[in-house]
């Protein structure tokens, strides 16, 4: 089994794309017919990006969508960049919500949160020494 995808579930699908590619430099691998589902090229693993709307196609009961006025849902997405200070004004600048500034963590590595415009909560942290 492998860990292929990641989806989260946004008010506007073309706009959030536009954000994503905007703040964090990140290619469109796929859209959908209808526009309702993207991916984005986000290394092995694929950033999915899917309308709301579409959860009630694919299961029930509806989902509890994402609200940048509440607290973030208990789930990140978290990008690996070399420049996290850098990566995280960028991000700012391109319309993300700052949420905590870059700290050195105790085990040496910095990270930085933002919410983009849906109020997803996303970590830009830099490489751990672990495989990326």
């Amino acid at each position: 089994m492998q860990f292929r995808w990641a989806i989260v579930y946004v008010k506007d699908v073309e706009a959030s794309v536009r954000f994503y590619q905007r703040a964090f430099g990140v290619g469109l691998r796929f859209v959908a017919p209808g526009g309702e589902y993207a991916e984005l090229e986000t290394g092995a693993t694929a950033l999915g990006l899917a309308a709301n709307s579409m959860a009630a196609t694919n299961f029930a009961p509806p989902i509890r969508e994402n609200d940048p006025g509440l607290p973030p849902a208990a789930f990140e997405i978290g990008f690996e960049v070399e420049d996290v200070a850098a990566a995280y004004t960028h991000a700012v600048e391109a319309g993300a919500t700052p949420l905590a500034e870059p700290v050195e963590k105790p085990w040496g590595q910095t990270v930085a949160y933002v919410r983009d415009p849906d109020g997803i909560l996303v970590e830009l942290g830099s490489p751990t020494g672990g495989e990326g």
